[in-house]
Protein backbone atom coordinates (compact mmCIF):
# COMPACT_ATOMS: atom_id res chain seq x y z
CA UNK A 1 0.00 0.00 0.00
CA UNK A 2 1.73 3.65 -1.01
CA UNK A 3 0.92 6.90 1.07
CA UNK A 4 -1.88 7.70 -1.54
CA UNK A 5 -3.97 4.64 -0.64
CA UNK A 6 -7.06 5.05 0.97
CA UNK A 7 -8.21 2.97 4.05
CA UNK A 8 -10.45 0.15 3.52
CA UNK A 9 -13.51 -0.73 5.57
CA UNK A 10 -14.93 -4.22 5.41
CA UNK A 11 -18.43 -3.83 7.10
CA UNK A 12 -18.86 -5.91 10.12
CA UNK A 13 -15.05 -7.17 9.82
CA UNK A 14 -12.33 -5.05 9.89
CA UNK A 15 -10.44 -1.44 9.01
CA UNK A 16 -7.83 -1.33 7.56
CA UNK A 17 -5.32 1.56 6.57
CA UNK A 18 -2.37 3.71 7.94
CA UNK A 19 -2.25 5.55 10.95
CA UNK A 20 0.30 8.46 12.38
CA UNK A 21 2.45 7.49 15.91
CA UNK A 22 0.84 10.55 18.19
CA UNK A 23 3.27 8.57 21.52
CA UNK A 24 5.29 6.28 21.75
CA UNK A 25 7.25 6.07 25.10
CA UNK A 26 8.94 3.37 27.63
CA UNK A 27 7.10 2.42 30.02
CA UNK A 28 9.55 -0.73 31.38
CA UNK A 29 12.55 -2.49 30.42
CA UNK A 30 12.09 -3.16 26.46
CA UNK A 31 8.19 -2.49 26.65
CA UNK A 32 6.63 0.67 25.20
CA UNK A 33 3.22 1.83 24.93
CA UNK A 34 2.85 3.03 21.11
CA UNK A 35 -0.74 5.56 20.58
CA UNK A 36 -2.15 6.69 17.49
CA UNK A 37 -5.59 7.98 16.72
CA UNK A 38 -7.98 5.74 14.62
CA UNK A 39 -11.66 6.11 15.45
CA UNK A 40 -12.73 3.93 13.23
CA UNK A 41 -11.43 0.80 15.24
CA UNK A 42 -11.39 2.70 18.27
CA UNK A 43 -14.99 3.17 18.52
CA UNK A 44 -15.58 -0.70 17.96
CA UNK A 45 -12.68 -2.85 19.59
CA UNK A 46 -13.58 -4.40 22.87
CA UNK A 47 -10.93 -5.86 25.60
CA UNK A 48 -9.27 -8.88 24.41
CA UNK A 49 -9.46 -8.32 21.01
CA UNK A 50 -6.34 -7.45 18.49
CA UNK A 51 -5.13 -5.35 15.93
CA UNK A 52 -2.26 -6.42 13.45
CA UNK A 53 0.43 -4.02 12.94
CA UNK A 54 3.17 -3.92 10.26
CA UNK A 55 5.64 -1.38 9.17
CA UNK A 56 4.68 0.67 5.76
CA UNK A 57 7.05 0.70 2.50
CA UNK A 58 9.22 -2.63 3.73
CA UNK A 59 9.37 -6.52 2.64
CA UNK A 60 11.79 -6.59 5.71
CA UNK A 61 9.75 -8.21 8.28
CA UNK A 62 7.00 -9.00 6.03
CA UNK A 63 4.63 -9.63 8.26
CA UNK A 64 2.28 -8.03 10.38
CA UNK A 65 2.19 -8.58 14.58
CA UNK A 66 -0.90 -9.26 16.31
CA UNK A 67 -0.81 -6.79 19.35
CA UNK A 68 -3.58 -6.48 22.07
CA UNK A 69 -5.77 -3.62 22.75
CA UNK A 70 -4.65 -1.39 25.89
CA UNK A 71 -6.69 0.49 25.65
CA UNK A 72 -8.67 3.23 24.19
CA UNK A 73 -8.22 7.25 24.05
CA UNK A 74 -11.19 9.30 24.09
CA UNK A 75 -11.05 12.77 22.76
CA UNK A 76 -12.76 15.91 24.71
CA UNK A 77 -16.63 15.09 23.95
CA UNK A 78 -15.65 11.13 25.55
CA UNK A 79 -15.72 9.58 22.23
CA UNK A 80 -13.08 7.16 20.96
CA UNK A 81 -10.39 8.31 19.16
CA UNK A 82 -7.25 6.67 19.45
CA UNK A 83 -5.73 3.25 20.71
CA UNK A 84 -2.89 2.87 23.12
CA UNK A 85 -0.74 -0.93 22.44
CA UNK A 86 1.89 -1.96 24.94
CA UNK A 87 4.85 -4.15 23.16
CA UNK A 88 7.66 -5.83 24.19
CA UNK A 89 10.66 -5.49 21.92
CA UNK A 90 11.71 -8.96 21.23
CA UNK A 91 12.25 -9.11 17.19
CA UNK A 92 12.90 -7.13 14.33
CA UNK A 93 9.40 -5.41 13.85
CA UNK A 94 9.14 -4.68 17.65
CA UNK A 95 13.04 -3.49 17.64
CA UNK A 96 11.99 -1.04 14.92
CA UNK A 97 8.64 -0.16 16.00
CA UNK A 98 10.84 1.27 19.16
CA UNK A 99 12.39 3.60 17.08
CA UNK A 100 9.21 5.02 15.28
CA UNK A 101 8.83 8.39 16.56
CA UNK A 102 5.49 10.89 16.32
CA UNK A 103 4.88 11.68 13.05
CA UNK A 104 5.86 8.29 11.61
CA UNK A 105 2.83 5.85 10.04
CA UNK A 106 2.27 2.63 10.46
CA UNK A 107 -0.29 -0.39 9.01
CA UNK A 108 -2.63 -1.76 10.66
CA UNK A 109 -5.70 -3.92 10.32
CA UNK A 110 -8.87 -4.29 12.98
CA UNK A 111 -10.72 -5.35 15.20
CA UNK A 112 -9.78 -8.75 15.54
CA UNK A 113 -10.89 -11.57 17.56
CA UNK A 114 -13.34 -12.24 20.01
CA UNK A 115 -11.95 -11.14 22.78
CA UNK A 116 -13.15 -11.50 27.09
CA UNK A 117 -16.66 -12.45 27.20
CA UNK A 118 -18.78 -9.42 29.17
CA UNK A 119 -20.41 -11.95 31.86
CA UNK A 120 -20.46 -10.30 35.30
CA UNK A 121 -18.49 -11.25 37.90
CA UNK A 122 -17.96 -10.24 41.70
CA UNK A 123 -14.39 -10.43 41.94
CA UNK A 124 -12.28 -10.35 38.59
CA UNK A 125 -9.12 -11.79 38.63
CA UNK A 126 -6.82 -11.14 36.06
CA UNK A 127 -3.51 -12.93 35.87
CA UNK A 128 -0.57 -11.70 33.67
CA UNK A 129 2.86 -13.21 32.93
CA UNK A 130 5.61 -11.40 31.08
CA UNK A 131 3.57 -8.91 28.42
CA UNK A 132 0.27 -10.77 29.24
CA UNK A 133 -0.95 -7.43 31.02
CA UNK A 134 -1.80 -5.72 27.77
CA UNK A 135 -5.33 -7.01 26.85
CA UNK A 136 -6.06 -5.78 30.92
CA UNK A 137 -5.83 -2.24 30.81
CA UNK A 138 -9.39 -1.92 29.21
CA UNK A 139 -10.66 -5.03 30.55
CA UNK A 140 -10.34 -3.92 34.62
CA UNK A 141 -11.58 -0.33 33.21
CA UNK A 142 -14.58 -2.02 31.85
CA UNK A 143 -15.46 -3.82 35.38
CA UNK A 144 -14.99 -1.39 37.43
CA UNK A 145 -17.88 0.36 35.40
CA UNK A 146 -15.50 3.36 34.38
CA UNK A 147 -15.63 2.90 30.55
CA UNK A 148 -17.99 1.49 27.97
CA UNK A 149 -16.50 -0.52 24.78
CA UNK A 150 -17.58 -1.92 21.27
CA UNK A 151 -19.87 -1.32 18.87
CA UNK A 152 -22.60 -2.17 19.65
CA UNK A 153 -21.66 -1.44 23.51
CA UNK A 154 -20.96 -3.90 25.64
CA UNK A 155 -22.93 -3.40 28.51
CA UNK A 156 -22.12 -5.09 31.78
CA UNK A 157 -25.28 -5.89 34.31
CA UNK A 158 -23.23 -4.63 37.26
CA UNK A 159 -20.03 -3.82 37.58
CA UNK A 160 -17.02 -5.77 39.88
CA UNK A 161 -16.97 -5.84 43.17
CA UNK A 162 -13.27 -6.08 43.08
CA UNK A 163 -10.75 -6.24 40.13
CA UNK A 164 -7.25 -7.74 40.81
CA UNK A 165 -4.22 -7.94 38.79
CA UNK A 166 -1.53 -10.97 39.78
CA UNK A 167 0.97 -9.79 37.34
CA UNK A 168 4.22 -11.89 37.25
CA UNK A 169 7.66 -10.93 35.12
CA UNK A 170 11.53 -12.31 35.34
CA UNK A 171 12.24 -9.19 37.16
CA UNK A 172 11.22 -6.14 38.56
CA UNK A 173 12.47 -3.95 36.09
CA UNK A 174 10.11 -5.66 33.36
CA UNK A 175 7.09 -4.77 35.56
CA UNK A 176 4.74 -2.20 33.43
CA UNK A 177 2.59 0.67 34.11
CA UNK A 178 1.69 -0.89 37.97
CA UNK A 179 0.96 2.44 38.76
CA UNK A 180 -1.75 2.83 36.30
CA UNK A 181 -3.73 -0.32 37.37
CA UNK A 182 -3.65 1.00 40.96
CA UNK A 183 -4.75 3.97 39.32
CA UNK A 184 -7.88 2.85 38.39
CA UNK A 185 -9.12 1.00 41.52
CA UNK A 186 -7.27 -2.55 40.38
CA UNK A 187 -5.89 -4.37 43.62
CA UNK A 188 -2.19 -5.48 42.38
CA UNK A 189 -0.18 -8.13 43.60
CA UNK A 190 3.53 -8.66 41.65
CA UNK A 191 6.01 -11.15 41.48
CA UNK A 192 9.64 -11.49 39.85
CA UNK A 193 11.94 -14.75 38.78
CA UNK A 194 14.27 -13.36 40.63
CA UNK A 195 12.53 -11.75 44.10
CA UNK A 196 13.24 -8.20 42.74
CA UNK A 197 9.85 -7.05 43.03
CA UNK A 198 6.58 -8.40 44.99
CA UNK A 199 6.70 -12.36 45.92
CA UNK A 200 9.49 -14.32 45.00
CA UNK A 201 8.26 -16.86 42.26
CA UNK A 202 5.66 -17.50 40.25
CA UNK A 203 2.38 -15.49 39.58
CA UNK A 204 0.56 -18.85 39.73
CA UNK A 205 1.54 -19.62 43.65
CA UNK A 206 -0.15 -15.72 43.84
CA UNK A 207 -3.43 -17.28 42.26
CA UNK A 208 -3.14 -20.58 44.44
CA UNK A 209 -3.14 -18.50 47.14
CA UNK A 210 -5.84 -16.03 46.44
CA UNK A 211 -7.95 -19.41 45.51
CA UNK A 212 -7.61 -21.06 48.57
CA UNK A 213 -8.77 -17.85 50.39
CA UNK A 214 -11.59 -16.88 48.46
CA UNK A 215 -12.74 -18.71 45.43
CA UNK A 216 -16.14 -17.87 45.71
CA UNK A 217 -17.41 -14.91 43.10
CA UNK A 218 -14.46 -15.38 41.36
CA UNK A 219 -13.49 -15.26 37.53
CA UNK A 220 -10.08 -15.79 36.23
CA UNK A 221 -8.98 -14.08 32.88
CA UNK A 222 -5.42 -15.05 32.02
CA UNK A 223 -2.92 -14.35 29.42
CA UNK A 224 0.93 -14.81 28.83
CA UNK A 225 3.46 -18.26 28.21
CA UNK A 226 1.45 -21.67 27.51
CA UNK A 227 3.39 -23.35 30.75
CA UNK A 228 1.83 -20.22 32.71
CA UNK A 229 -1.81 -20.59 31.50
CA UNK A 230 -1.56 -24.52 31.41
CA UNK A 231 -1.20 -24.20 35.75
CA UNK A 232 -3.55 -21.12 35.47
CA UNK A 233 -6.61 -23.66 33.77
CA UNK A 234 -5.48 -26.60 36.27
CA UNK A 235 -6.03 -24.60 39.46
CA UNK A 236 -9.26 -23.11 38.40
CA UNK A 237 -10.76 -26.32 37.34
CA UNK A 238 -9.29 -27.54 41.08
CA UNK A 239 -10.97 -24.79 42.82
CA UNK A 240 -14.53 -24.99 40.13
CA UNK A 241 -14.00 -21.29 39.13
CA UNK A 242 -14.68 -20.25 35.36
CA UNK A 243 -11.67 -18.91 33.27
CA UNK A 244 -10.58 -17.78 30.06
CA UNK A 245 -7.42 -17.71 28.72
CA UNK A 246 -6.42 -15.41 26.33
CA UNK A 247 -3.57 -16.92 23.42
CA UNK A 248 -0.18 -15.00 22.45
CA UNK A 249 -0.01 -17.72 19.59
CA UNK A 250 2.17 -16.21 16.57
CA UNK A 251 0.24 -15.70 13.45
CA UNK A 252 0.50 -13.82 9.99
CA UNK A 253 -3.16 -12.44 8.89
CA UNK A 254 -4.92 -12.39 12.08
CA UNK A 255 -8.21 -12.95 9.78
CA UNK A 256 -8.82 -16.61 9.47
CA UNK A 257 -6.94 -17.19 6.00
CA UNK A 258 -3.48 -18.72 6.55
CA UNK A 259 -4.51 -21.28 9.32
CA UNK A 260 -0.86 -20.44 10.68
CA UNK A 261 -2.45 -19.84 14.50
CA UNK A 262 -4.35 -23.15 14.87
CA UNK A 263 -4.76 -24.59 18.79
CA UNK A 264 -6.05 -27.55 19.76
CA UNK A 265 -9.39 -27.36 21.31
CA UNK A 266 -12.07 -30.30 22.83
CA UNK A 267 -14.97 -31.15 20.72
CA UNK A 268 -17.99 -32.57 21.88
CA UNK A 269 -17.39 -35.92 20.97
CA UNK A 270 -14.33 -35.91 23.29
CA UNK A 271 -11.36 -35.64 21.19
CA UNK A 272 -10.40 -32.38 19.74
CA UNK A 273 -10.04 -29.88 16.40
CA UNK A 274 -8.14 -27.57 15.22
CA UNK A 275 -9.13 -24.01 16.10
CA UNK A 276 -7.69 -20.66 14.58
CA UNK A 277 -6.61 -18.18 17.40
CA UNK A 278 -7.37 -15.60 15.79
CA UNK A 279 -10.98 -16.04 13.93
CA UNK A 280 -12.17 -18.35 17.02
CA UNK A 281 -9.68 -17.09 19.50
CA UNK A 282 -7.49 -15.36 21.24
CA UNK A 283 -10.01 -16.11 24.36
CA UNK A 284 -11.23 -19.56 24.70
CA UNK A 285 -12.25 -21.40 27.74
CA UNK A 286 -9.77 -22.79 29.71
CA UNK A 287 -12.04 -26.02 29.78
CA UNK A 288 -12.00 -26.42 25.98
CA UNK A 289 -7.91 -26.02 25.35
CA UNK A 290 -5.87 -29.13 25.28
CA UNK A 291 -2.22 -28.06 26.46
Amino acid sequence: MNSAAQPTAIPNRLWLGRVTVVQNEPLARDTYRVRFDCPEIARRIAPGQFIMLRLPDTYDPLLGRPLALYDTVLDAAGRPRGLDIVYLVVGKLTRLLAHCPPGAELEIWGPLGNGFPAAPAEHLVMVAGGIGQTPFMALGREFLGQRIYGDPPRNLAAPAARVTLLYGARSGDYLAAVDDFRGLGVEVETSTDDGSAGHHGLVTELLEALLDRSPAGCRVVCCGPEPMMEKVADLTERHGVDCQLSLETPMACGVGICFSCVTRVRDEAGGWDYRRTCVEGPVFDARQLVF
